[in-house]
């Protein structure tokens, strides 16, 4: 694996526990975050600001670790609340398939272990694809490739206390550019996301 970059990002996500619900009610990772953990006296004289100058209201920033593998078919974000691993459609089904190719479920299985290390029992599946062809279609794509990771994961994980929230996105939420071909491959995947363990 290589390191990508480490960013601040303000956003956290927080999980939800519907299964196979459509129509998203906000973008995956855009919920509120916690408030900030230390009230600041804005006339403490340790501050030294300006004559004339005051305190922005205090925000929380997430840190983010984002590790991708050096084909890019796999991408592991980890934050201070969540863990998601996003991989590539190519990696996990043929074209414009939502069945499971060979090497896919040892990959959604490997991601099940990281599941019961974290004791997780909220897991979002989200399908997502790329801008080419009807949004319908996408649509209906990304819902079943979502429905078919997640299938796995109640195999692997087979425990009752855990809650799914499976969605098809399909081409909203891109996370490159839908112009390249490159982009369009990133933006084919599906994510996995849950809750880390607090230390």
């Amino acid at each position: 694996m290589i390191l990508v970059g480490t960013v601040a990002s303000l956003l956290a996500v927080t999980p939800g526990v519907v299964h196979a619900v459509d129509g998203p009610s906000v973008p995956p990772g855009t919920e509120a975050t916690a408030s900030a953990p230390v009230e600041l006296d804005a006339n403490d004289p340790d501050l030294k600001l300006p004559d004339g100058a005051t305190l922005a209201e205090p925000k929380v920033l997430d840190i983010k670790q984002v590790v991708e593998d050096q084909s890019g078919d796999e991408r592991r974000e980890d934050t201070n609340s969540d863990v998601t691993f996003a991989l590539q459609a190519e990696v996990l089904f043929g074209k414009d398939s939502a069945k499971l190719g060979g090497e896919a479920k040892s990959r959604i299985a490997a991601i099940a272990d990281e599941i019961k290390t974290q004791n997780a029992t909220k897991i979002r599946v989200f399908g997502f694809t790329d801008n080419l062809g009807s949004s319908a279609h996408g649509d209906v794509l990304s819902r079943k490739r979502a429905n078919a990771v997640h299938g796995v994961l109640v195999q692997e994980l087979s425990d009752a206390n855990v809650t799914y929230e499976v969605r098809g996105y399909g081409e909203q939420y891109p996370i490159a550019d839908n112009s390249t071909e490159a982009g369009r491959k990133k933006n084919r995947r599906v994510e996995i996301s849950f809750p880390r363990t607090q230390s």
